[in-house]
């Protein structure tokens, strides 16, 4: 179990939780923590496997700042399923897509908790952190129906959830990115809807200033030049729809 700080200027931190579910069948996935002043957030917690652990470390790192918000980039049980047990622990108020919000609480909301669990509207939306403002950015159908990403302005990192994500590598950091498209190819061929979802999500980040794109499985990519290829080979890749076409046929016996 280790931390990765992003940044840290004294007042704003970011800091990746990347090791709190490593072992069984379970896929890996990372939290991340964004602390600035006296509030924080945490970004897709993980399910209970990771939740005791997880929490336990965010009260470590807040010290004396709040809890304010919780943010889940969709609905999948690695990021939602101890919903319930943060927003009992804590005053944070959640956020999802608002075509989860009447779902996710099958994961076992408490009833007395629903009014803090709030939607994100599909053009997304600010998230004001004591006087900052983090921007959540639509991410529609990569791969989820209701999917956002979140830029934070200050360390000028995009959380991008599953896009980006690698699976199999035994590095935390890309440092060649041709050598670790095989590690991201197979997932986002079948996870990723189409190439007119990766083309609309690269035409809109290029508009943001990025040092780090920080996905919620896997290794991260850090500096223009690495950030670049990875919205140039985005930009370009066939998944989903353009691939499985042929996958639509009544099985043989």
């Amino acid at each position: 179990m280790s931390n990765t700080v992003f940044y840290n200027d004294g007042v704003h931190k970011n800091v990746l939780l990347e090791d709190f579910g490593s072992g069984g069948i379970a896929v890996q996935a990372n939290q991340h923590l964004i602390i600035h002043g006296n509030e924080g957030i945490i970004l897709d917690p993980g399910g209970h496997k990771v939740y005791s652990k997880a929490l336990s470390e965010s009260y470590s790192l807040l010290g004396n700042s709040k809890l304010r918000y919780i943010f889940f980039s969709h609905q999948d049980p690695d990021i939602v399923a101890a919903m319930n047990g943060w927003l009992m622990t804590t005053d944070a108020e959640a956020y999802i897509s608002k075509l989860w919000v009447r779902f996710v609480p099958h994961f076992g909301l408490d009833h007395i908790l629903s009014e803090r669990l709030k939607p994100i509207p599909d053009e997304g939306m600010f998230l004001e952190l004591d006087g900052i403002k983090l921007m959540i950015l639509p991410a529609h159908f990569l791969h989820s129906t209701g999917n956002f990403h979140l830029y934070d302005p200050v360390s000028k990192i995009l959380y991008s959830g599953d896009l980006g994500a690698s699976l199999g590598m035994d590095y935390l950091q890309v440092s060649n990115f041709d050598d670790h498209i095989q590690y991201m190819a197979g997932f986002h061929k079948r996870y990723m809807a189409s190439n007119a979802a990766l083309k609309a999500w690269a035409n809109m980040v290029r508009n943001l200033d990025i040092d780090i794109i920080a996905p919620q499985h896997g290794a991260y990519f850090q500096g223009k030049d690495m950030v670049n290829q990875f919205i140039d080979w985005c930009h370009d890749f066939q998944c989903g729809i353009d691939l499985i076409t042929d996958l639509y046929k009544i099985p043989s016996t």
